[in-house]
């Protein structure tokens, strides 16, 4: 561990975490008593905290952001390099990263053709908003304006956002909500709604033109979707699904949203999660993985027949988008998302990631062969699921207590996982696994390990 913090620092540095910094999704009152854990290190995919204590991270960075691993030198020196050159200017104007960047990420993404700019996943799903209500008033006297999204999705932290929120205990206490949003049924088969069908896939696609049979075509304007749900439960559409939604928007002319915030960047296998599926989407909105948490960075992706929306009337003073975001003008943004792609190209992570997936999973169902709690196994590439319940037959979701009692018992052995929180009342059930895309085998052994260990001293 790097000694730059000295050991008779460390109490200081507690005390100051524990009386000033407002932790993200933390009830304080236990700090109170117990000591704030604190990371001062990581190399690849082990971090350590302020006690010297080491820990295998199988959610990078706690949000499936860190997708090549901690320490990488390289990115630092990028974008050390850039901001002695060039820190920012608002995105109003160019940069040579973000030329170069935009470039190299629309020859990953055929069909779409530019980017904007902005710092976070929220923002860069308020933008897609703000564009699809701009381009009702402009171009549908202001009819299509609703955007449809789908129960158990998330889509950010923002009112805008949280609107289109399909987890209500992420939007409890924070209402009223923004209005013209709707949200569309889910499509886990685990717990299907329309009973046990072979073409369930289908079925949950079919759902969605009900919806948007009863609100009426002429209103709706966007449909936004995550290609896999993530913090709704990992959730992978089933066969059928994705064809009847794309057939669904072209007949009512509906802008399709895909939100790779999580997925987008490698973590499925593919660089993005949509082209596992023949989706030809409007807009596609990505953050995490961009840069892997080395600079802040999001980006809102479009296609040349949306852009061209904001463009045809240059006498119109409104007629463009009119929106900015501040720290879309960060160069080292994108200097670290050129230099996070260059990794993943070169080591070959994108491979790597579809391997050790498949490794995880089938670990992952031999722990259900030998746990009966574990009710679903699920995922793609490196982000997998697994749905604990009290009985398989009657599919009952184990306690949230319990659930997070796993977690603290891995944390305790030195693995970090993590677990729908705070989404879905009495659905709080599923562990969620997103390990680096540099995972290897050994590594996913020791996670599948310790979360056998878990549920043995949880459940018996």
């Amino acid at each position: 561990m790097n000694s730059a913090i000295q050991h008779n620092d460390i109490r200081d540095v507690i005390e100051a975490d524990r009386a000033h910094v407002w932790h993200h999704l933390t009830q304080h009152k236990a700090l109170e008593t117990v000591d704030p854990r604190i990371f001062v290190e990581g190399r690849g995919m082990q971090l350590w905290d302020a006690t010297g204590r080491e820990y295998l991270d199988a959610v990078s960075g706690g949000v499936w952001t860190v997708n090549v691993g901690f320490g990488r030198e390289s990115i630092a020196n990028a974008v050390r390099d850039q901001l002695v050159k060039l820190n920012y200017f608002a995105n109003s104007a160019g940069s040579i990263p973000g030329a170069l960047f935009a470039q190299k990420l629309i020859e990953k993404m055929p069909g779409m053709s530019r980017v904007y700019y902005s710092n976070s996943g929220s923002e860069a799903n308020e933008k897609v908003f703000k564009m699809v209500r701009q381009i009702a008033h402009r171009h549908h006297g202001g009819r299509k304006y609703k955007i449809l999204y789908r129960e158990r999705d998330y889509h950010g932290t923002t009112l805008g956002t949280l609107a289109a929120a399909g987890q209500p205990e992420r939007r409890e206490q924070y209402g009223p909500m923004p209005s013209g949003f709707v949200e569309v049924p889910h499509c886990l088969e685990y717990r299907s709604q329309y009973g046990d069908i072979a073409d369930y896939g289908e079925r949950a696609a079919q759902a969605i033109e009900e919806v948007i049979l009863r609100e009426g075509p002429e209103t709706v304007g966007a449909l936004c979707l995550e290609p896999i749900t993530a913090g709704g439960g990992v959730i992978v559409p089933p066969e059928g699904y994705w064809e009847t939604v794309k057939d669904i928007c072209r007949r009512y002319d509906i802008l399709l949203h895909i939100d790779e915030v999580v997925c987008g960047v490698g973590r499925t296998g593919k660089w993005f999660g949509y082209q596992h599926y023949a989706i030809e989407p409007d807009f596609v909105t990505m953050a995490k993985g961009v840069a892997s948490g080395y600079a802040a960075i999001s980006c809102t992706v479009t296609n040349e027949k949306v852009f061209n929306l904001f463009k045809d009337d240059p006498s119109d003073s409104l007629s463009y988008f009119r929106d900015i975001s501040t720290f879309g003008g960060c160069v080292a943004g994108p200097v670290a998302a050129l230099e996070n792609m260059r990794i993943i190209e070169e080591e070959g992570l994108l491979e790597n990631t579809s391997r050790m997936g498949e490794r995880m999973l089938a670990n992952l169902r031999e722990l259900q062969d030998r746990h009966a709690v574990i009710g679903d196994v699920r995922g793609v590439g490196l982000f997998c699921g697994v749905e604990l319940v009290t009985d398989r037959q009657s599919k009952t979701p184990a306690g949230e207590k319990q659930v997070q009692e796993v977690v603290a018992a891995c944390m305790a052995d030195g693995v970090i996982i993590g677990a729908t929180n705070r989404s879905l009342p009495g659905l709080n059930n599923t562990l969620c696994f997103s390990p680096a895309l540099i995972v290897s085998a050994a590594e996913i052994d020791a996670i599948t390990a310790a979360v056998d260990r878990a549920l043995t001293k949880v459940f018996g």
